[in-house]
């Protein structure tokens, strides 16, 4: 259950880094690319069966 709710948060904090607004625009894709590689570990991590 832990690992879904972990899943949610992370791809809404995804989704609410894309550079799509304007305070945004100037960032680039360097905070989407940390969450991303975020979700992927915790999602290799759950397919493991480690969380």
């Amino acid at each position: 259950m832990l690992g879904i709710i972990l899943i949610v948060i992370l791809v809404l904090a995804l989704l609410g880094a894309l550079p799509r607004w304007p305070h945004s625009r100037n960032w680039g894709y360097y905070p989407t690319g940390g969450l991303g590689l975020i979700l992927v570990i915790v999602l290799v991590l759950l397919l493991i069966g480690r969380i």
